[in-house]
């Protein structure tokens, strides 16, 4: 078991190259640019029933982010998964401060195959991101361009090293100053909390999901009972340049392109829960985030947390690695919610009416 509260953690230094002290002090120099594929999926505002979330300057909430993480083997003979927490990661690297509020990453990395994959992800995502002289400006497109540059830098490290071959999902979570943004390639998922109520930042990239089996057949791809061309169980992944028909170039039925969605965190919004597959097996999103707002409330502490949904998915025979990073907005622990007492309405129709005075009339006489 592993877990951290707040910082760095579980991803190995090697074989991928960490965010080293030449990165925290010198931004830039020579950067690779890779041409953005057309079918890179366009970002989406969150609604909540039929109501899109827009800007609304009269909100003025400022979001304290704390945060935990945990994982655990499970029933696996090697743990695959990797995370990423950073609160402040503008202090971390020495890069001034470009807005008012936080400035967080936070990843969960689910690998298959090896951990390779999902240690390199781990230690060159947010490296990609920050260097990138369009972050945070254009901060979707510099987060689904970091996506695709680390998918093609663990190719080249995998041509150099053959004992590399791997992949792995992933799914980042950027907090800056109100807004949170959320990258998702695979089958890890985020859950917000509004007020109490799930809130899905992200959707599952199953090969059998109409969407993902209709891009794959475009590839050249195919879906046979639930896998990708009959071997992958997720539709996006970075790495597996290994396997023969899923990667050709910037084409190919598997692929690194993230699907992006975006919020702007209000007062109701307490905190985030991002997990691999092996939570989500267990937990529906509903009731991830009611078991996590009971915990939140009675010690407020996200690593205890984190470390409790974890237990509990293992009580409920999750068979596979389990990592999960919990991410508070508030301070103070979600509050209780009081549910409105309903007024009931009450009428007698005028046949019982009737009756009864007749009932009264009969008694009188």
């Amino acid at each position: 078991m592993e877990g951290t509260e707040g910082g760095f953690g579980g991803c190995e230094g090697l074989p991928p190259k960490p965010l080293n002290g030449a990165f925290r002090h010198g931004l830039g120099g020579n950067r690779k640019v890779l041409v953005r594929h057309p079918s890179l999926v366009k970002s989406h505002d969150i609604s909540v029933g039929s109501e899109v979330v827009v800007d609304d300057c009269e909100t003025e909430f400022a979001p304290i982010v704390r945060s935990g993480a945990w994982t655990d083997i499970g029933y696996r003979r090697t743990m695959e998964d990797a995370y990423l927490c950073v609160d402040d990661f503008m202090e971390e690297f020495g890069v001034k401060n470009f807005s008012e509020g936080p400035n967080a990453f936070y990843g969960v990395f689910d690998g298959h195959g090896g951990k390779h994959a999902a240690d390199f992800v781990c230690n060159n995502l947010l490296k990609f991101i920050v260097e990138d002289e369009d972050f945070p400006l254009e901060i979707e497109r510099v987060v689904a361009s970091a996506f695709l540059q680390t998918d093609s830098a663990f190719a080249e490290a995998c041509s150099i090293d053959a004992d590399l071959a791997s992949g792995t999902t992933a799914l980042a979570a950027l907090v800056v100053g109100r807004y949170l943004v959320v990258a998702n390639a695979g089958d890890c998922r985020a859950v917000l909390s509004r007020r109490g109520k799930a809130v899905e930042m992200s959707r599952d990239h199953k090969p059998a999901c109409s969407m993902e089996r209709m891009r794959i057949e475009a590839s050249g791809g195919y879906v046979y009972d639930g896998y990708l061309n009959g071997q992958l169980n997720v539709a996006r992944a970075l790495g597996d340049w290994h396997m023969e028909g899923m990667k050709d170039g910037n084409s190919g039925p598997l692929s690194a392109e993230p699907e992006l969605m975006r919020t702007r965190l209000t007062e109701e919004d307490e905190f985030l829960i991002i997990g691999c597959d092996g939570i989500w097996d267990v937990f529906r999103s509903q009731n991830a985030v009611d078991f996590a707002r009971r915990k939140l409330q009675e010690h407020n502490d996200p690593a205890k947390c984190c470390k409790e949904i974890i237990d509990q998915a293992l009580k409920r025979n999750s068979g596979d690695n389990l990592a999960v990073v919990v991410v508070c907005f508030h301070s103070k622990p979600p509050p209780n919610l009081v549910a409105p007492r309903l007024r009931l309405h009450r009428s007698i129709s005028a046949d019982v009416l009737r009756e009864v005075q007749s009932s009264l009339d009969s008694l009188g006489s």
